[in-house]
């Protein structure tokens, strides 16, 4: 068993390191903040955070390292074949930025209406990937984890006892150098940090699903999100459809991680 396999299975997180080529990180990052910059906006309840929901539709700059060997192979491995991606997400902390609550991720976040509902079956369903555009450190924010809670059958959006602030005996900061990849069981409790630093902390967060997993509860307009949040006036994550110029192109082996998301149109 690999290292990495090893560590998301044991404690629900692991590192990739390099996914991004050294000498092409800054062009990546650059661009996204310019993204952000342009179609960016503030998550609710949230200070210094800027995001941009369906990253790929308006900056492809990461695109060419989405199938990258090793990532897709662990996604692989603890999905089954025709690993699809679910979310793209400019996530950038700002200086000031603060603590976040602890969550999971979709679907496991109780406060989303399509989630699952807990207690969860102690089965991988989704994986969440934050990939490092900027140095991750204790001092800018490098994302919060508990090791070890994605084999908790719940998690603090869910009512289960724990205070989402709270600062959790054994969390730490998830830190790496830049063009690394942190891979997370969505189960995994997570929170944003405070960046105490001069510069943005400039992130990607991409989500893989298996085959079987429906995100049409995602998509604006579909009938399972209509029926599950609009109808009812749940909060949801949205995720538009892929343009068919953009779905194009993408390179040759990342289009399949797509192809549920092309716009019909």
């Amino acid at each position: 068993m690999n290292h990495a396999l090893l560590g998301l299975q044991t404690y629900g997180w692991c590192i990739i390191e390099n996914v991004i080529p050294e000498k092409c990180v800054a062009t990546v990052r650059a661009h996204v903040l310019e993204t952000v910059e342009q179609h960016g906006r503030r998550e609710p309840g949230e200070k210094g955070i800027g995001f941009v929901p369906g990253l790929i539709s308006v900056d492809q700059s990461f695109a060419p390292y989405l199938a990258e060997p090793r990532l897709l192979g662990l996604a692989e491995e603890v999905l089954g074949p025709h690993v699809r991606v679910s979310f793209t997400s400019a996530i950038v902390n700002r200086t000031g930025n603060p603590r976040g609550g602890w969550h999971a991720d979709w679907p496991f976040n109780q406060r989303n209406a399509g989630h699952v509902p807990a207690p969860y079956p102690d089965a991988v369903m989704h994986l969440t990937t934050l990939w490092m555009l900027s140095p991750f450190d204790a001092n800018n924010g490098g994302t919060l984890i508990l090791p070890g809670s994605h084999r908790v059958n719940n998690n603090p959006t869910g009512d289960n006892g724990i205070d989402p602030m709270e600062v959790l005996p054994g969390e730490v900061h998830a830190t790496g150098k830049a063009g690394s990849v942190l891979v997370m069981d969505s189960r995994l409790w997570h929170a944003s940090a405070p960046n105490r630093s001069a510069e943005p902390r400039v992130a990607l967060a991409v989500r893989y699903a298996p085959w079987w997993l429906n995100v049409e509860v995602l998509r604006p307009g579909s009938v399972e999100r209509n029926r599950m949040g609009d109808e009812t006036g749940g909060r949801e994550n949205e995720v538009p459809s892929v343009p068919q110029a953009v779905y194009r192109g993408l390179p040759e082996p990342v289009r399949p991680l797509f192809r549920h998301w092309v716009d019909a149109g």
